[in-house]
């Protein structure tokens, strides 16, 4: 499946303004000092802010608000600053980045314009641009940071774009919809030009396939990253999957089993694993990324935890996760009791559990 709309330029003046913010009581950058300490930053749903914790103890070192339901977190190489995607909260949907500057000055928030429900975040090389999937313009959302504005809007089609990955070269980005189970592949240069994006492809400037491509992934595709062989690896949700893709093609190179609402998917810094985390059964499946067999199943529910509801009922719900840089612990998000679960990657087991803010979900770490 391919899309003829591929790029729109959009006015700065229309929808690509920048706004300060308030900040909550502690900026983010309180109690680092000097010598900044590594970081830990927790999206907080339910309370509209995102708190920095001690990336060796998990203590609370600040604290910033950010617009409503934020989803998703993408911090810049270098870590001068991270942006929040405002997804907005039941009926009313949201159309903002919050971007909040890691050294303690003032959050800005950029206006999206009529692409609402912002998700996924990936930066573009060089750390100033990044790509935002926007669920209610059914497009791909191209946003220059530094200046506060919307640089362009990729069309991708229905099917609720959720999630976006990026080739290592940053040329290409890949999009989950967790509507219709689609995966996308977008070359961003090609969409990037004018005309027709099967002209691009036949006159040898793209690389044979249209500038925006479609496949089937999977019922629910949502979790996505990209293996460091190229290949892209998708959970599937709703079919309890993981599939594996090639990254020109898209086609479906392995299935694997993961029970439980496989909602998110990572890899380790060095690669050699997958992360899944499976939301109704409330664990992390390990995946060895080169034979593609799971070696770990880590249960994440906490014990004596008061749970709240969740999308899925009263339930745990860990949903975003993260590895440490130094690949000794990988960190998730157990929504549903407001915490981050610590894992020791030498023995695959919990050690420890973290405060949050209500319902976390998006984690980002920012390194000293």
């Amino acid at each position: 499946m391919s899309h003829r709309r591929i790029f729109a330029p959009l006015l700065v003046a229309l929808c690509g303004t920048s706004a300060a913010i308030p900040a909550l009581a502690q900026s983010l950058d309180a109690a680092a000092g000097p010598a900044r300490k590594a970081a830990l930053l927790v999206g907080n749903k339910s309370a509209a802010s995102v708190w920095r914790l001690d990336l060796a103890d998990g203590a609370k070192l600040g604290e910033a608000a950010t617009g409503q339901g934020p989803h998703e977190i993408a911090v810049a190489p270098g870590g001068r600053i991270a942006v929040v995607a405002d997804y907005g909260v039941g009926d009313v949907p949201g159309n903002t980045l919050t971007v909040l500057d890691l050294g303690g000055g003032a959050a800005r928030s950029i206006d999206l314009g009529d692409n609402t429900r912002p998700h996924g975040l990936r930066f573009l090389p060089g750390g100033t641009r990044l790509v935002a999937t926007a669920e209610g313009s059914d497009a791909l959302v191209v946003v220059d940071v530094a200046a506060g504005s919307v640089e362009g809007v990729i069309d991708i089609g229905p099917g609720t774009g959720h999630m976006v990955a990026l080739s290592a070269d940053g040329g290409i980005a890949y999009v989950t919809k967790v509507g219709n189970g689609g995966l996308v592949r977008v070359d961003l240069a090609a969409a990037g030009r004018d005309g027709n994006d099967d002209a691009r492809a036949a006159d040898g400037s793209s690389d044979g396939f249209a500038a925006v491509r479609e496949i089937h992934a999977g019922a629910g595709a949502e979790g996505i990253d990209v293996a460091p062989d190229g290949t892209v690896w998708v959970s599937n949700r709703e079919a309890g999957t993981v599939t594996v893709h090639d990254p020109d093609s898209l086609a479906v190179l392995d299935t694997l089993s993961s029970p439980g609402f496989p909602i998110r998917l990572v890899f380790t810094p060095d690669g050699r694993h997958a992360l899944v985390t499976n939301a109704r059964a409330a664990t992390l499946t390990v995946f060895d990324a080169a034979i593609r067999k799971p070696v770990a199943t880590v249960a994440l529910e906490p014990e004596g935890v008061e749970l709240h509801d969740t999308m899925l009922g009263r339930a745990a719900l860990p949903i975003g996760a993260i590895a440490d840089p130094d690949g000794s612990r990988v960190f998730v998000a157990v929504s549903g009791a407001d915490r981050v679960a610590v894992i020791d990657t030498a023995t695959w087991t919990v050690a420890e559990y973290w405060e949050t803010g209500r319902e976390p979900d998006a984690l980002g770490i920012v390194a000293p």
